[in-house]
This record gives structure tokens, sequence and C-alpha cells, in this order.
């Protein structure tokens, strides 16, 4: 009887987390949102999600899949249906830790912001340092702006590393 309850919690579990949407294979791990810039997200709710970042163009709702389903009371046993519930809770509240956990450590392997182009370099507008096409940080810090690298120049940014982009 006991198999019979643990295969009707999983195959409810998987009819729930087939009803939301699914990030893209390219999305970093946990990812619950695409924001208009072209950065993701993995804020738990929608709300102040992408905030800085133009706003959310698509959600892909929770990291993890719903509430398991409701069994009915007259078909399984209460001691049973609390257990259930109460492991059902405990490895969520496990899933969630350990998500938070991916999330904070990949943080720097953001997406490159929307723009750019030929001869643009990133300004890191906190820092007041600029980054060339093609290197880690071009695009993906959290303040910054493009801009021609002789603009930037002359705004009183400097190269990272002191190595400018053109000779």
């Amino acid at each position: 009887m006991r198999t019979m309850h643990s295969l009707a919690l999983a195959i409810g579990l998987f009819a729930s987390a087939t009803a939301f949407a699914q990030a893209p294979a390219g999305a970093p791990a946990g990812s619950t949102a695409l924001c208009k810039d072209g950065s993701y997200t993995s804020t738990e709710s929608k709300k102040g999600a992408c905030s800085g970042h133009k706003g959310v163009k698509e959600w892909y709702g929770d990291k993890q899949a719903a509430a398991p389903a409701k069994t009915t009371a007259a078909a399984t046993p209460a001691a049973d249906t609390k257990a259930d519930a109460k492991a059902a809770k405990a490895e969520a509240k496990a899933d969630t830790k350990a998500t938070k956990a991916e999330s904070k450590t990949a943080s720097p392997s953001k997406a490159a912001a929307a723009g750019g182009g030929a001869g643009q370099v990133w300004v890191n507008t906190e820092s007041k340092i600029y980054h060339c096409p093609g290197t880690h940080w071009y695009g993906k810090t959290k303040q910054g702006e493009y801009m021609s690298e002789s603009a930037a120049k002359a705004a009183g940014n400097r190269a990272d590393h002191g190595k400018a982009c053109s000779g």
C-alpha cells in the first residue's frame, strides 16, 4: 500500500512540474526569468525580479516543482499522509537551500547585456573601468553602459588591467 502512495505522489509531482514554463537550454541553472536586457535572474518571486535590467521579459515560474498533489483522506491513513507531507516539505526546503547556494556561486556567469557592437567597450559605471569585447566582464557587470573606447577614456574611465582594446 505504501508503494502505491509513493507512486501516486511521484506521478502528481511529475504532472505538476510539467505545468510550469521551462527555462531555455542556454539559461543558467536555476533561472526563473529572462530580463529585457538579456540577463537572467533566479529570484523566487516575480516582484522585483530584473529591477535595474529593464524588467522581466519572460517568467519561467518557480525553480522547483509545485507542491505535491493532495490525496484524499479516505484513500490513505492519516498518519501516512502527515508523514509523507512532512517528508516532502523537508525535501523541498533542502532543494531551496541548494538552489540558493548554486545561484550565489554562479553570479559571474551572467549573460552579456544586449547592445555593444564593433568598436564598443563596456564601461562599469561604478568602478570606472572599461572592458574590451571578448573579455570576461564585457557586458556583465551590474551597472554599466556601452560606448566607444575614446569616449570612455574622455569620460575618465580606464582600461581593465591597463590593457587598451585598440593599439
